[in-house]
């Protein structure tokens, strides 16, 4: 092994399994430059071609082939190495980095948690938000090792399992009042609209909601915050779809109202795991938490 590094071995797999160059570098955060030179520099110490381009794909060479085989044994030696030793650290039993929306880390989370920290006071769990695009880049290049995102969550190396069924809803001021009219794509339309930002997977299924009706929402705002659309629904300035799961009854009790849609409109939330993962204690205890939340 002298001469031939972790890393490497690393990128030769990434390079395979994508079948580009460029899109190892953004799995691994680094240049395409520094990709094509750690793979040079394991066939010179190797001594034979591992890599060929067939067409615009890069492929494993025969050789190539066989070497990933034993990298991949190597990749799980090593994470069940880090996890043997884990639990001599401290008492530690490792660390979870898990990515989320900001709706699920505030409203759905906390209790799952909570709980974990009872059970296991020694493993250390890491929340980062984002939107779902983001947070399974990061999943994919190995910076997260669980996602609970709004789905659809798109990926041959990713493990998707649906856990919850959120419904969205209207959010309006209550003294605008529905008067029991069905909220339909029309009414809402006529509405001064706040809306998420655009590019997530929930401003997608909501618009979605509206074009299947053959509407286009045109928002008087966009936000990224929940509450931050609360409380401007909650001031008079407009009207809202949100996830039922963000509306609590002290914001009922606030000057908000909520009511269905019609059709009602759900969207599935989803824990996302990279196929390779491979579940040390801690993240098969986190994964199992997680799974109930969608019997509660």
């Amino acid at each position: 092994m002298k001469g031939i590094s972790f890393d490497q071995l690393q990128t030769f797999s990434d390079v395979v399994e994508l079948g580009s160059f460029s899109a190892a570098a953004e799995r691994l955060g680094i240049t395409q430059p520094a990709v094509s030179l750690q793979v040079r520099q394991l066939e010179r110490h190797l001594g034979v071609k591992l890599i060929e381009r067939v067409g615009r794909r890069a492929q494993a060479t025969l050789a190539g082939a066989d070497l990933l085989i034993h990298a991949t044994r190597i990749r799980e030696e090593v994470a069940n190495a880090l996890e043997a030793i884990a639990p001599h650290r401290n008492g530690a039993l490792g660390r979870v980095r898990i990515g989320t929306g900001a709706t699920a880390c505030i409203y759905l989370l906390p209790p799952a948690l909570r709980r974990l920290r009872e059970r296991m006071p020694g493993l250390e769990i890491t929340v980062q938000t984002g939107n779902t695009s983001d947070i399974l880049k990061r999943l994919e290049s190995n910076a997260l090792d669980l996602a609970l995102v709004t789905l659809p969550a798109r990926g041959r190396s990713f493990d998707v399992r649906k856990i919850y069924d959120d419904e969205l809803v209207a959010v309006f001021p209550t003294q605008d009042g529905a008067t029991g009219k069905p909220i339909t794509p029309k009414l809402l339309s006529e509405k001064p609209l706040l809306l998420y930002e655009g590019g997530g997977n929930t401003r997608g299924i909501i618009d979605g909601w509206f074009s299947r009706a053959g509407y286009s929402p045109k928002p008087v705002m966009e936000l990224g915050s929940v509450e931050a659309i609360k409380q401007l629904v909650g001031v008079g300035l407009g009207w809202a779809v949100l996830p039922r799961l963000a509306v609590s009854q002290q914001d009922t009790m606030q000057h908000i109202s909520t009511q269905s849609l019609s059709p009602r409109l759900r969207r599935p939330l989803g824990m996302v795991l990279r196929r390779d993962k491979h579940l040390n204690r801690g993240l098969r205890a986190v994964v199992d938490e997680l799974q109930q939340l969608g019997e509660t």
